[in-house]
């Protein structure tokens, strides 16, 4: 069924004040990832708020679907969207990156138990799911009716390892695996292109036998459509490429890689990211 005006509304809301969120912790934390960070709210937004099957009361939920984030660098994000969800104070975010901290640079689900994966070296979150998705059919059968969702950003796919997971999720025809590529050009050190070609991406997946969509990332309308369209997949893996904007929010930040890696820390870039999202500070 498709999203209603109402629904797509309430997403928009969502991944706004999730946007806000952001930028309030990389200045309190001064340091941490802006682009990814910002143009995933969408997606996750649409993820948490939407499709997933998941309980924050409840984390661990035996039937819960299961998120593994590969580019674990944009955890801003989940932090940001996992408190508005209700897994935690939306307070707690600012103590992102500090000492003690929950939250720290780089997911650690020892240090926040509702996480499924701790993440750092960009390649693995891919091998990781495959590797769950592959325990649950020991255990389950062919189908437990969970989905394992694993989020990437495009400059990971640098990393070997990843085309390895590909090939084997496509020969396992493992159905019940969705990945989200956030497909913003953008990678520390330049333009993936530049960097390290990755296009024809689409047909590099479809190769190993995996069913290819490429998507507006922030249109809810088509992330739905989508998500609906790989979940009805029975015979291989989906991954869903989304073309995103690095820094969706700021436009004075958007598509720039020098962004990839920083947060605003200057007076001026402070003032350009709240004035941009609506942020008063009192």
């Amino acid at each position: 069924m498709p999203l209603s005006d109402e629904k797509v509304q309430f997403l928009y809301e969502k991944a706004y004040s999730i946007r806000q969120s952001i930028v309030e912790m990389l200045i309190e934390a001064k340091s941490g990832h802006t682009a990814g960070s910002l143009d995933m709210a969408d997606v996750f937004s649409y993820l948490y708020f939407y499709a997933l099957k998941h309980n924050p009361q409840k984390p661990d939920w035996p039937y819960r679907d299961r998120l593994v984030l590969s580019n674990g660098h944009i955890c801003p994000v989940l932090y940001a969207t996992m408190a508005h969800s209700g897994y935690f104070p939306v307070s707690e975010l600012k103590t992102l990156r500090k000492f003690g901290s929950k939250l720290q640079g780089h997911p650690h689900r020892e240090f926040l138990p509702a996480l499924e994966n701790s993440s750092g070296p960009l390649g693995s979150g891919l091998s990781q799911i495959v590797g769950m998705a592959l325990a649950d059919r020991m255990d389950f059968g062919k189908t437990s009716g969970k989905q394992f969702v694993c989020l990437m950003g495009d400059g990971e796919l640098n990393e070997g390892q990843n085309w390895e997971a590909i090939m084997l999720a496509g020969k396992e025809k493992i159905q019940n695996i969705i990945v989200i590529i956030d497909r913003n050009n953008i990678q520390i050190d330049g333009f993936t292109e530049d960097v390290m070609p990755l296009n024809p991406l689409a047909d590099k997946w479809r190769a190993f036998n995996w069913h290819v969509q490429e998507i507006d990332g922030h249109n809810f309308r088509a992330i739905d459509e989508a998500w609906g369209q790989a979940k009805s997949v029975f015979d291989k893996p989906s991954v869903i490429i989304a073309n995103t904007i690095s820094s969706k929010g700021i436009p004075a930040f958007e598509r720039k890689y020098e962004w990839h890696g920083k947060p605003p820390t200057s007076s001026e870039e402070i003032k350009i990211a709240r004035e941009s999202l609506g942020i008063t500070i009192k």
